[in-house]
């Protein structure tokens, strides 16, 4: 085992890293699915910001108001997703370093400090939108208070990140079971709304907008799917994970991790593109466009589809909730440390940002708007995220054989453009108006 790794093992993981080692030297019999299976887990915890209650509180409303026409962008959101957190993996396994850390490296230290301040304003809006989408959860399953429901989330955020002492693998284990609970409920609602397949293979392949409304959403919808904050956490969950020293190794390394998003992502997209789905299916089509808010999906669900699909809809965002605020607090964790080089306590991050969440509950904000303008925040914080990876993945002295080739560098720049188009967009939409 490699002397580096040996150093940092944890319980959890001493089995997954030996049979990793032993899949990269070729030392080993192992096929399909177990071949790969050591390689799952960063990019699964990854896709779990890509599922978050922000993306609940845009696609529903997307899909109520509009139906099918925003599905396009749950699609190009999805793809480069895709390539985003390929390139971010690539990072890590490359330099060894995390985003965070090599923009410390490269960058002048104004720049440095003014991205911290970004990049945490981008993982407060995050933890928002996923610490109340958790309490919107245990509030519609067991109708306690909303400020009950909140206290019980944090307490149960805090259970689950205390499975960081035993090592990244039962993490990732119970990471990757709450997406799988995720996409098992939006496979029973994807078959009660029997939507309408031809309207939505063509709105999937069509872009168009519906007014300045569709135009928010959508960049809600991006900054919901192409999470900022999380393009740094993959990073760092692929630097120490499984450390080779060859480029030979690097490749091989790189191309298991490549398979993990490509896997993961694709399950984020299915979940993604389903809510959507549902509520085009369920609401725009019954003539109930005005559904606005997750708990209005949740009423109107069961009269519309029976009591079964309210329940599987307030379970799923449950769970997406408690995950997701999971991840957001690790990613936190991970841009402090990243740019400044400091490091507090996991609880203590946790506690603090779970702050203004509590703080919108107590004083009675709609959740849903709430939820929707924080996936805004994100959309704008996302140049600051995609602009530097790009800039550093096509660089041949930092990434050496695992460095962009152009046509990967171009599509990236590609992203990085419509993203900030996008953005440009929606303000003039916003400050001028017009259809």
């Amino acid at each position: 085992m490699n002397e580096r790794v040996a150093n940092r093992v944890k319980p959890g993981d001493a089995a997954v890293i030996s049979a990793a080692s032993e899949v990269l030297s070729g030392g080993t019999r192992r096929v399909g699915l177990a071949r790969v299976w050591p390689f799952f887990g960063p990019a699964f915890i990854a896709c779990v910001a890509y599922v978050d209650p922000g993306n609940f509180a845009t696609n529903i409303q997307g899909g109520a108001k509009f139906g099918y026409t925003l599905l396009w962008v749950v699609v190009c959101s999805n793809l480069m997703a895709m390539l985003i957190q390929s390139l971010s993996a690539k990072l890590g396994i490359a330099t060894g370093r995390n985003l965070a850390e090599v923009c410390r490296q490269e960058f002048p230290r104004p720049l440095v400090w003014t991205m911290w301040v970004l990049m945490e304003g981008v993982a407060m809006a995050t933890d928002l939108a996923e610490f109340l989408g958790a309490a919107l959860g245990f509030n519609l399953l067991f109708g306690v208070p909303l400020w009950v429901a909140g206290l019980i989330t944090a307490a149960t955020t805090f259970l689950i990140l205390g499975l960081q002492v035993r090592g990244f693998r039962p993490l990732e284990a119970v990471i990757s079971a709450m997406v799988g609970v995720i996409v098992f409920c939006y496979v029973i609602e994807t078959i009660l709304d029997k939507p309408a397949w031809g309207d939505l293979l063509f709105h999937a392949v069509k872009p168009s907008f519906s007014g300045t409304e569709s135009v928010l959403l959508s960049a809600g919808i991006l900054g919901a799917t192409v999470m900022p904050h999380v393009i740094f956490l993959h990073s760092s969950l692929t630097q120490d994970r499984i450390v080779v020293d060859s480029p030979e190794m690097r490749r091989r390394l790189f191309r298991f991790e490549l398979v993990d998003v490509v896997v993961a992502m694709g399950v984020a997209g299915f979940v993604n593109a389903a809510m959507l789905i549902m509520a085009a299916a369920t609401f725009n089509r019954s003539g109930l466009g005005h559904i606005a808010t997750i708990e209005e999906a949740h009423i109107t669900l069961e009269p519309l589809l029976g009591a079964a699909a309210s329940w599987v809809f307030a379970i799923s965002l449950l769970v997406s909730g408690l995950s997701s605020s999971a991840v957001g607090t690790m990613s936190g964790q991970v841009i402090m440390q990243g740019f400044l080089k400091r490091f507090i306590p996991l609880w203590l991050r946790r506690g603090i940002t779970m702050l203004p969440s509590l703080i919108v509950i107590f004083i009675g904000l709609d959740p849903t708007r709430t939820l929707v303008m924080s996936q805004v925040v994100l959309s704008f914080g996302l140049p600051f995220a995609v602009i530097p990876l790009v800039l550093f993945t096509r660089r041949n002295d930092l990434m050496g054989e695992l460095v962009n080739h152009r046509i990967t560098t171009i599509a990236a720049w590609t992203v990085a453009a419509l993203i900030v188009a996008l953005n440009l967009y929606l303000l003039y939409m916003t400050l001028v108006g017009g259809d």
